[in-house]
């Protein structure tokens, strides 16, 4: 499916992965662009470089999970694509679960009910690596169980398992992709930030660097330009339509290493303290990402080390 030409919204647009998404999609050259973002962490400035590019971009402040709002806007906007990231932050759902769970099963059901509706016409259903838990085997692919530890996780997978009833019962036209770990330029570093903007916020500050736990859990770490990449690629690839993609590094890189390697790039040279586990926290994630590789011919193109110098800098920048 070409998205030249075409009309396509993207929830949470103005985040940090939706407005690097927003980005990448202006240069497939769509009719009509709209962004929906609450702002309860997205910020407008987050799409200053796509309204250079693209000064027709349509904003709205509205809430993903308002039918009345989104089913005005799609019609308004005859909208036919869905890029759905609109969500709530993991570390959200440790301080408010009830809250953050709803949420992020209400927005995807409405969405997916205005599919069924005839709405628009195709969805890409932002997913997340969380849904798999902690590794039962490596690399994780598409077929790993879904074995969810926190409420953030679970409201995910029921929120995939949403998708793919919808799929299945009203012949909705989705594919579910599930980014791993994503870091890059204009991660949210106030609150519910993860670990890479607070430990370049806090060695900015003059602060130690803090490693929950032992250090050891893994993780696998995706630049954002090459995830929202992958996006558009399984958004453009007919053979993924209805499939759940995995788009990740595929490498496995330790919080210890992670934490010194960010300690190295900005010649800090300091203590690094150790305070006891998160709740919930996984301890083994790496992607298996050959489904990607096969089908929509995914290549990770930016080493961590490259990746985390840029995002260093731009919070330098940005400090």
């Amino acid at each position: 499916m070409e998205l030249q030409g075409r009309s396509v919204l993207v929830t949470g647009g103005a985040g940090f992965i939706g407005s690097h998404l927003v980005d990448r999609l202006i240069r497939e050259q769509p009719h009509n662009l709209v962004v929906v973002d609450n702002l309860w962490l997205g910020k407008l400035s987050n799409l200053d470089s796509a309204y250079q590019a693209y000064p027709a971009l349509r904003f709205y402040e509205e809430d993903t999970a308002s039918t009345r709002a989104i089913s005005h806007i799609m019609r308004r906007e005859n909208i036919e694509v869905v890029f759905d990231l609109a969500t709530i932050p993991l570390p959200a759902s440790l301080k408010r679960p009830k809250w953050s769970a709803r949420q992020i099963y209400d927005m995807a059901l409405n969405i997916c009910e205005l599919g069924r509706r005839g709405l628009y016409r195709t969805l890409i259903h932002c997913s997340s690596s969380e849904v798999y838990g902690t590794s039962a085997y490596a690399p994780m692919d598409e077929a790993h169980p879904l074995l969810t530890r926190t409420p953030y996780a679970a409201a995910k997978a029921a929120a995939d398992l949403l998708v793919q009833s919808y799929q299945h019962t009203f012949a909705l036209d989705a594919t579910i992709v599930r980014p791993f770990n994503n870091y890059g330029p204009r991660q949210n570093d106030q609150n519910y930030a993860g670990i890479i903007p607070i430990v370049v916020r806090r060695i900015l500050a003059g602060q130690a660097p803090v490693i929950y736990g032992d250090g050891e859990q893994t993780r696998d770490y995706s630049y954002v330009t090459d995830v929202v990449d992958g996006m558009v690629r399984v958004a453009t690839t007919d053979a993924t339509h209805g499939m759940v993609v995995n788009i990740a590094s595929g490498e496995e890189v330790s919080i210890e290493r992670l934490v010194r390697g960010i300690a190295a790039a900005m010649k800090y040279d300091g203590p690094i303290q150790h305070q006891p586990d998160r709740p919930g926290d996984v301890r083994r994630h790496v992607a298996g990402i050959e489904r990607a590789r096969t089908l929509i011919a995914y290549r990770p193109v930016t080493p961590l080390e490259e990746g985390l110098q840029a995002t260093i800098d731009w919070y330098i920048d940005n400090a």
